[in-house]
């Protein structure tokens, strides 16, 4: 059986070795090279059956190969690899036809399974771009969780399917599915957000569907609705886990049926729109629950996309910081600098708020800081002493909560704040016992005071992962 051979393009020395002997020891030949233009040789030469390249090397750009590449051999499929591990990165990979996007540092055996399922591939790269895309992405880390995210987004960027955007508030889920309109087949068309939490249960569906004159008392005039402002783009529902059951109905025949019918009236309307929904519940144990709608659930659970909460990406806190002062010296604020130690306190803290809160922290140490570099006491002054200073819970989960009102303003939830709180303390409550216990849940019950079919029940229901251990 002839060998396969894999053509590389880096030029970091150390990872063509690396590659080239792992590869090998794979069974593959492998043709290696520090310059875009030696690899476009080999490709215009009909050599090699698959390509891993960088993106900046001397001589080329990996990115503008990909097009060239994709119409000489429609067939060769592609991993781009790169430590500019930006959203456009991804985006631009996915868009020229490669058939992964890998950030550096990349885990060796996950290439090596990409490898795998791009050589036993049938189907082709995908669709070109048809025009060039904007470059001002606000959606910023090179976290591990945040690079996933950044690949979800790629990967539907030549799509039109329905996403659920999963995370707690604050995280940037309208971010998110702005990208997702931005990158998809509908951007030259509308974005319209919808905020269900903030709209009174009985306007809902005249809210979304429009309503004829006369439809009911207040209805002075006809109203076009959301489903219609967003014909041709993108119409995104947050809060979805809010929404009250005869609404989801209503949703439910809209995606079953693609048409729906404003309150009043007779006709059915087509729906030319892309859904995109988010949620900071679990919808999951909404259904449950008997709270959402099942079928519609899994209606909009299409391509589920999980935004990971601030304090599961520290890493990304520095960069944060330098993107919201960029953000915020638009508006008029005078730049300052951080110094190591307000950097490192900015990362311990918890951030119940997420980004949005880091958001208005940030623009509050512009603001009242003295001087042109925030240190670590100015930083301690916004947030509080926290653990550092020995607070009880009572008064660290207190913090939080001012943290939280403070961070949200009046965007606050109209409903559900109690159980939403209690959640957010319970599961990691839980996942800390568990992780004690080393996954023992008959010490962890204890340790809780809980009964065993309790803690179980409870595990379910939050989705919280028991670590591996000795079995009960």
């Amino acid at each position: 059986m002839t060998a396969t051979t894999i053509l590389i393009a880096d030029d970091d020395q150390s990872i063509r070795t690396v590659l080239t002997q792992a590869l090998a020891r794979q069974g593959h030949a492998v043709r290696a090279t520090d310059l875009g233009s030696t690899l476009w040789h080999w490709v215009a030469a009909g050599e090699g059956d698959l390509v891993i390249t960088d993106v900046v090397m001397p001589d080329e750009n990996g990115l503008d190969l990909l097009p060239r590449i994709r119409a000489a051999r429609p067939g060769l499929p592609v991993i781009v690899m790169s430590a500019q591990s930006t959203l456009m990165t991804a985006v631009r990979a996915a868009e020229g036809g490669a058939f992964e996007y890998l950030p550096k540092p990349f885990d060796l055996d996950e290439l090596i399974g990409v490898i795998d399922r791009a050589l036993s591939a049938t189907g082709g790269p995908t669709q070109a771009p048809d025009e060039p895309r904007d470059d001002e992405v606000r959606l910023v880390g090179t976290s591990a969780a945040m690079q996933g995210v950044f690949r979800t987004i790629a990967r539907l960027s030549g799509t039109d399917v329905t996403a659920l955007i999963v995370g707690e508030s604050g995280t940037g889920k309208e971010l998110i599915a702005r990208a997702l309109h931005r990158y998809g087949k509908r951007r030259r068309g509308p974005f319209v957000a919808v905020n269900m939490a903030a709209i009174p249960r009985e306007l809902i569906e005249s809210e979304l569907f429009g309503h004829e004159r006369g439809a009911f008392t207040g209805a002075a005039q006809r109203r076009e609705g959301r489903f219609a402002e967003a014909r041709g783009g993108t119409l995104f529902l947050d809060e979805i886990g809010d929404m009250p059951m005869e609404a989801q109905t209503r949703l439910l025949r809209v995606l079953q049926g693609g048409g729906y019918t404003p309150v009043g009236g007779r006709g059915v309307v087509a729906a030319d729109v892309r859904i995109v929904a988010a949620t900071n519940h679990d919808l999951a144990q909404l259904t449950r629950q008997g709270r959402f709608r099942e079928d519609l659930y899994y209606r909009l659970n299409v391509v589920p996309l999980r935004v990971p909460p601030l304090r599961e990406r520290r890493e990304d806190i520095p960069s944060l910081v330098r993107h919201l002062i960029a953000l915020a010296t638009r508006e008029g604020l005078e730049p300052k600098d951080f110094a190591p130690a307000a950097l490192d306190r900015l990362r311990a803290h918890v951030w119940p708020g997420n980004v949005r809160e880091l958001d208005n922290v940030i623009r509050r140490l512009l603001l009242l800081g003295v001087g042109d570099v925030v240190e670590v006491a100015d930083v301690k002054r916004e947030l509080g002493a926290g653990v550092e200073a020995g607070e009880g819970l009572a008064a660290s989960v207190e913090r939080h909560l001012k943290d939280y009102f403070a961070a949200h303003g009046g965007d606050l939830p109209i409903r559900g704040l109690y159980d939403r709180v209690i959640r957010e303390v319970e599961r990691p409550l839980l996942a800390l016992a568990l992780a004690a216990t080393r996954g023992n849940q008959i010490r962890a019950a204890a340790v809780l005071g809980l009964n065993r079919n309790t803690l179980r029940k409870k595990i379910r229901e939050l989705g919280v992962s028991v670590p591996r251990g000795p079995r009960p």
